[in-house]
């Protein structure tokens, strides 16, 4: 509901226009592209399976996700202000940049003690060379061999090299700024306080990778596609990791329905 009112008044339309309303067809976020709602919908299953399995996850820690960041998606914006004066104007849509969702644990005082950065993706089919590609990046050939391998700039490579305190830590103060400053004051002044560039208070972090899509025909029940029992040896980031793996069935079905119910 944030990023609809949001870009419902940058674009210029009614948060809910009648049928048929002029710029009508530009409502967030049915008029999205299918790959664009696969990858909405990724975002919102890992911060509600965070809050819903949050005693199972690495840490134990009393998740919360306050608000979701879909409003910083400046493509998106750019999108529905053409789509709305013009309904040719359809096109795929860039992603959003920074981590797809931030969680926090408050303590007793109201302040954040610690935050979970996703990074949330979605594929239709998850067999072996498309997990390989999402996690290791795609195949390049090699100039001088000729042989191909993966280029090294998939999912671990983004979140290894990612600064202790995001971006999206900075969006996330800016939304409690505006939809409950006086609720959200003593989380605000800890974000605050972590985002300052001289000698800011450090904030724990937990990174949670979660990848959603259909099952490969042939993949057994509780077969993962990464292994739990030691720490990969592609994540050397400092910080818990938490990996979460939403096997679905028909998952294109299943996302378009629920998105079809949204204010109709």
């Amino acid at each position: 509901m944030d990023a609809r009112e949001y870009f419902h008044a940058q674009i210029g339309i009614d948060l809910h226009p009648d049928a048929g309303a002029l710029g009508g067809e530009a409502c967030y976020p049915h008029c999205l592209p299918p790959k664009a709602l696969r990858g909405l919908f990724g975002e919102v299953m890992a911060g509600m399976l965070t809050e819903a399995f949050r005693d199972s996850f690495v840490g134990g820690h009393h998740w919360r996700v306050p608000i979701f960041l879909f409003r910083y998606h400046a493509d998106v914006e750019a999108y529905l202000f053409s789509l709305a004066r013009d309904g040719r104007r359809r096109r795929e849509v860039f992603g959003r940049f920074g981590s797809d969702f931030i969680g926090v644990a408050l303590d007793d005082d109201g302040r954040i003690s610690r935050f979970i950065a996703g990074e949330a993706k979605w594929r239709r089919q998850l067999i072996d060379s498309v997990f390989s590609e999402l996690m290791l990046g795609e195949l390049i050939k090699d100039p001088d061999t000729g042989k191909r391998a993966r280029s090294g700039k998939g999912i671990w490579f983004e979140i290894n090299r990612d600064t202790p305190v995001p971006h999206g830590l900075r969006q996330l103060e800016r939304l409690l700024e505006q939809r409950d400053p006086d609720g959200c004051a003593a989380a605000i002044l800890s974000l605050d306080q972590a985002l300052i560039l001289d000698h800011p208070r450090p904030l724990p972090r937990t990174n949670l990778i979660l990848i959603a899509g259909n099952g490969a025909r042939r993949r057994e029940a509780g077969q993962v596609l990464v292994g739990w029992e030691e720490l990969p040896n592609e994540y050397t980031a400092p910080h818990d990791l938490q990996v979460v793996e939403l096997i679905l069935s028909d998952g294109e079905l299943l996302i378009d329905g629920l998105y079809s119910t949204l204010w109709t």
